[in-house]
Formats: C-alpha cells, structure tokens, sequence
C-alpha cells in the first residue's frame, strides 16, 4: 500500500474505532499518535490553521471526495516521506486490523530514489518523466 494511502486507510480505521465502546484504548492512544504527529507537521510548514483537519472532518472520512482532498493536502505536506508517521499509521492498523497487518497487507519498504511505484489495492497512476 502506498504511504499516504496507508495513512489515510488508518485514519478513516481510527476514526471509526474511536467512536466505538469496543474499541480498546490502544487502538484509540495510536490513533491519537497518528493525528498528533500530522497536526504538527501542519504546524512545522507553517499551517496551524489546517492543523486540524482531521478533527474537523473526522467523520468525512469514509467520503472519497474528501479522501481525494486529504490525500492532497498529506502529500503536499510530505506526510507519506516521514517514516515516523509512516510507522504510526502501521501500528494503528496493526493494532485495529490484526489479521490484514499480519498478512503484510501495510507493508511499505523504499530505497533509493522512487519513481512510479504503486503499492496497493485498486491502484490507479498516471505518470510523466522527464
């Protein structure tokens, strides 16, 4: 799975276990990492305002349209190059989707400079090199 992809996947995932009774406090203390960690790179690039982002729209979500503009906005941050949040958003879904984590399901391992890699499910890419 792509890193910004595997991002928002355990977002939307902490999202939805935050809410719920079941939900044990390690899934929700890793989901409060992982938007800790994002609302201050927001902070580091000069963007308080959008800091929170993801506590003003949490139950967005699920939405597609709003995955497209958060994934965007995670991108332009350089959120899927920092492998401390990378690392967060893998122990949430381990923590919350054992079976698909054990699986190696979000698994991300890059080396030297990457160009139109695609790691993932229903992958869509369009690339142009120069």
């Amino acid at each position: 799975m792509e890193p910004v992809s595997l991002i928002i996947a355990a977002l939307g995932a902490g999202a939805i276990a935050a809410t719920k009774e079941t939900a044990g406090t390690a899934v929700k203390d890793a989901y409060q990492v992982l938007k800790t960690l994002i609302k201050q790179k927001f902070v580091e690039q000069g963007q308080d305002d959008d800091s929170n982002i993801v506590d003003k729209h949490e139950k967005k979500l699920d939405s597609e349209a709003f995955k497209v503009l958060l994934k965007e906005e995670l991108i332009n941050l350089g959120v899927d190059r920092d492998e401390i949040i990378i690392k967060a958003a893998q122990e949430l879904l381990k923590q919350e989707k054992p079976e698909e984590s054990a699986a190696g399901k979000y698994n991300t391992v890059f080396q030297g400079e990457v160009k139109g890699i695609q790691i993932g499910d229903r992958n869509q890419q369009e690339n142009t090199f120069n």
